[in-house]
């Protein structure tokens, strides 16, 4: 069972890491793009759509999706607990109930810990796609 217990434990932690990295990797990607992005390098508004929100949809995934995979650790370290309870022949030892589900507990802290950031960063970059949107077509009324 403690392999189980460090599998349910270290496997979704490492979920949520991978997660995070990805977020911060994209974001990155999206912050550089748009501090240098060229307007008039853009012919149709669907190519500056496509351009603009290119990578968001994996931080909107993360953003909501990195609860649940908390929610999945969770279930599993309470489903570990009340296995090493049934287990122990009805010798309840309190402290190593409520350990164990302060531990499990932990993984859903770090699913919205994941989350959180992920969707104000989605939510930032929805923002700038509709000012670059925005300016593009203020720049193609100022030609035409």
């Amino acid at each position: 069972m403690e392999n189980i217990k460090h599998i349910v434990d270290y496997g979704t932690l490492g979920i949520l890491g991978v997660m995070s990295l990805l977020v911060v990797m994209y974001a990155i990607e999206r912050a550089l793009f748009f501090k240098n992005i060229d307007l008039s390098c853009y012919k149709t508004k669907n190519e500056i759509e496509r351009d603009v929100t290119k990578n968001l949809t994996i931080i909107s995934l993360i953003g909501s999706n990195a609860p649940y995979v908390g929610l999945l650790g969770t279930v599993g370290g309470i489903m570990v607990v009340f296995y090493e309870i049934g287990m122990s022949g009805g010798a309840l030892d309190t402290s190593k109930v409520i350990v164990g589900l302060a531990l499990a507990l932990k993984v859903t802290a770090a699913g919205l810990i994941v989350a959180i950031p992920a969707t104000i960063i989605y939510g930032g970059f929805l923002r700038k796609v509709d000012l670059k949107i925005s300016e593009w077509e203020d720049e193609i009324i100022k030609k035409g």
